[in-house]
């Protein structure tokens, strides 16, 4: 079998369930998710087994959840078995928790970097937030995956909080932004 078809040489590509332009929003937001998830895979080898197990095993289980999403945010078809589930949030949620307690406490905001790991954890963080975006822009024009956006946006505190361990298990402390008022309350 060859990698290649040759089908999308026109600019076309096939969502499930209709041919649409590669420019199409739906094919914006899954490659933007595809693009988180590689992004992903680069943090990943920053963050050695010893020190970041639990983690490692989380951003696994993240990227399996992301191939889900990307092809719930394919789907246009009538039949529409949403891969996505609520239970992806609650385990983000318990896992920001957790995170969240490792890093010393902080008001203000924090410039992203750091640990080589916590660094791209950032990038991540910042390539969810534009996959929320797009997503939330399909939802405005035509059925979208229900729990998504939640997902999403959980999604980029998860990175957020993730990157503070790493730097906090490193012994590297944050850089507070100088000029941020009180925002962590």
């Amino acid at each position: 079998m060859k990698i290649y078809t040759k089908n999308g040489d026109q600019g076309d590509t096939q969502l499930i369930g209709k041919k649409v332009k590669k420019t199409h929003d739906r094919v914006e937001a899954y490659g933007t998710v595809d693009e988180l998830n590689s992004s992903i895979g680069l943090a990943m080898t920053f963050l050695h087994k010893s020190n970041h197990e639990d983690m490692l095993k989380d951003l696994t289980r993240i990227q399996h959840e992301l191939f889900d999403l990307g092809g719930d945010l394919a789907n246009v078809s009538k039949k529409q078995d949403w891969a996505v589930k609520k239970e992806y949030i609650d385990v983000l949620e318990k896992r920001i928790d957790n995170y969240w307690e490792e890093a010393p406490p902080i008001h203000t905001f924090i410039l992203p970097g750091g640990e080589q790991g916590a660094a791209q954890l950032h990038v991540c963080r910042t390539i969810a937030r534009r996959a929320e975006r797009l997503v939330v822009k399909i939802t405005d024009q035509e059925e979208t995956p229900p729990h998504a956006i939640a997902y999403l946006n959980r999604l980029s505190d998860y990175f957020f909080a993730a990157a503070r361990a790493v730097n906090a298990r490193a012994g590297t402390e944050d850089i507070l932004y100088e000029r941020g008022k009180d925002v962590f309350k």
